[in-house]
């Protein structure tokens, strides 16, 4: 579904990822972990199109396109969805006036009908249901007022109803307390299929207790340094990033 080939982008003179490799297949879950500054949020921002980061060189294919070609918004509409790790607040638009106009939108660029208001609100109900949300949620501004743990359950709504072949969490655990984790994850767990694939951005494994990844990536100084399985989480968690860093720079400088 993904495969990012020799990724290298930064921001103004500063370069951020320095060769980046990754496949990632639909039905599965990669967890992207890493100290801070090692370029996890920048190498989701690259991905979803972020026009402030340049790519220097390689390539980023989805389903057989390269999505360097395309703009953000064509990005979305071919299913790749970023949840932000500080969702924005957007006064006088309400929640579902917001993801109706997404999705017509995403609807008329794929050559489909437009959504009928019966079946939009039938969708919302469902999506709704499966991250305990409040009707209320609905008519409430775009996270304007909104806890953090709101925010980021927000976040997983949306993606619930774009419903995206693609979609990138970037540190959606950040500022949860953990009955908020927990129905994050649930929703994140009860949204994937053989279809799609799921990127998980983390500091730390007590998401991927909830959200059990497939494959873990370490990230460092803009390189993937070191991959396993969920064990490899769990290692990290005991030893902290110091042990694989020093090694990573030994080999790399």
């Amino acid at each position: 579904m993904l495969k990012i080939k020799n990724l290298k982008a930064g921001i103004e003179e500063i370069k951020i990822l320095n060769g980046i490799d990754l496949s990632v297949n639909a039905g599965e879950i990669h967890a992207i972990m890493g100290p801070n500054g090692s370029g996890k949020s920048t190498l989701s921002a690259v991905i979803a199109g972020n026009e402030s980061y340049e790519v220097e060189s390689g390539s980023i294919i989805f389903e057989g396109e390269d999505l360097l070609d395309l703009d953000p918004d064509q990005r979305a509409h071919k299913g790749v969805f970023l949840s932000f790790q500080y969702p924005v607040e957007i006064p006088g638009i309400s929640v579902s006036n917001f993801l109706k106009a997404a999705i017509s939108e995403k609807r008329k660029q794929l050559g489909m009908n437009p959504i009928t208001a019966k079946e939009l609100l039938g969708k919302m109900k469902e999506k709704m249901e499966l991250l305990n949300m409040k009707k209320g949620y609905l008519s409430r501004n775009m996270n304007e007022g909104f806890s953090g743990g709101e925010k980021k359950r927000n976040e997983i709504f949306q993606m619930a109803m774009l419903e995206p072949k693609l979609a990138i969490l970037d540190e959606t655990d950040s500022g949860l307390d953990i009955d908020a984790l927990k129905i994050v994850a649930n929703g994140v767990n009860k949204l994937k299929n053989k279809d799609n694939a799921t990127i998980v951005i983390t500091h730390y494994q007590r998401l991927l207790d909830y959200i059990i990844p497939d494959y873990v990536h370490v990230l460092h100084n803009g390189r993937i340094i070191k991959s396993g399985g969920k064990e490899l989480a769990l290692e990290l968690e005991e030893k902290g990033y110091d042990w694989i860093t020093k090694e990573a720079d030994k080999k790399w400088g």
